[in-house]
């Protein structure tokens, strides 16, 4: 049902499909209080609140030495083990739905880099089939424990960072991610799987329905660790990622533009103007959009290990990586993506 341009949702939705809707909801936007209102929950606690205040300073000190940027490892591991395997996943793996596919065994004895692509807005993709258990990833790929890396920001907001402390998560922190590549998981897992998004924050802001532009030309620094520590690189593409939402963008020069960019190197995320559907209607709102997602994972890349790469060894294999990451893409499009002989890769 339209009414002056906006689509409604029709009464008869199935049950299940309205629950799916609810679930999403609720993890978007718990997940967007948690890490945009921590800092102001908190100070207002310290400002108004006689007996809360104290609690919050023992927190805030606690933060100060509990500032690993890494997974915790055996400490939480039944926790972090009920959030991925949470039955809220698969509502939430089943409303776009998110499918993740495999193209070639990888080695449960080993370490690998997955680089993940495009970023997207929100990493849908990533999310349901690495952070969870719901697209069914220990399955697929047995005796790999997963870390997913993220910006190193969402360690330092006041209660969003006690939620990535006990994911399955690691800092974009240099350190963090060669601690993630240099170290063996824990029992039962025997190899382990670091999960980047090359392209990073930067490239929420060139993302657009229908199109895969992605930033990887200028990032070198997963190559040099992936050197250091013989790790191979793994292309991952998450096909109908940039279909989830749309956005309000601005020409390149333009004010609003070097505003926006200006935001992100000061506090790390954009701005953004989101074109998403609602809660009871498809043509505008917050809430992602219902559009298949397929995060395929590709074959690795062997990397030798050298301790202190050159800049010529990294750009040599950089150069490879893309190459690598452009015929998997051009392998794949055709199974994921309408008129695919039209959609190619973007370096921006």
């Amino acid at each position: 049902m339209e009414i002056f341009g906006v689509k409604f949702a029709p009464l008869n939705v199935p049950l299940k499909q309205r629950l799916e809707t609810f679930v999403v909801a609720t993890i978007t936007c718990l997940l967007g209080t948690l890490l945009f209102g921590g800092y102001p929950l908190a100070i207002y606690i310290l400002i108004y609140s006689e007996t809360l205040r104290y609690f919050v300073l023992l927190y805030f000190i606690w933060m100060y030495y509990d500032n690993y940027l890494h997974p915790v490892g055996d400490r939480r591991a039944r926790l972090k083990q009920w959030i991925r395997s949470c039955t809220l996943n698969r509502y939430f793996r089943n409303y776009f739905p998110v499918k993740l596919v495999k193209t070639t065994d990888l080695d449960p004895n080993k370490s690998y880099l997955l680089c993940n692509f495009p970023h997207g807005i929100m990493c849908c993709g990533v999310y349901s089939a690495f952070g969870t258990d719901a697209a069914g990833f220990r399955e697929l790929f047995p005796g790999l424990d997963i870390n997913v890396i993220i910006l190193e920001q969402f360690f330092k907001a006041p209660f969003f960072r006690d939620y990535c402390r006990i994911g399955s998560v690691a800092s974009s922190n240099p350190e963090s991610v060669n601690y993630s590549l240099s170290t063996k998981p824990a029992a039962p897992y025997t190899g382990r799987a670091t999960v980047l998004v090359v392209g990073g924050v930067a490239e929420v802001m060139e993302s657009k329905p229908d199109t895969y532009r992605i930033l990887v030309k200028r990032r070198k620094g997963f190559v040099k660790l992936s050197l250091k520590n013989g790790v191979p690189i793994v292309p991952v593409c998450s096909f109908g990622e940039t279909n989830v939402y749309d956005q309000v963008t601005f020409p390149e020069g333009s004010f609003m533009k070097k505003a926006i960019t200006f935001i992100r190197k000061l506090v790390g995320i954009p701005p953004l103007f989101l074109i998403g559907r609602g809660f009871f209607q498809y043509s505008f709102g917050i809430l992602p959009r219902r559009t298949p997602i397929t995060v395929v994972v590709g074959s690795p890349m062997e990397l030798p290990k050298i301790e202190e790469p050159t800049e010529e060894q990294v750009n040599e294999y950089h150069g490879k990586f893309i190459e690598h990451m452009v015929d998997f893409f051009e392998k794949e499009k055709h199974k994921y993506v309408e008129n695919a002989e039209k959609v190619h890769l973007e370096f921006v």
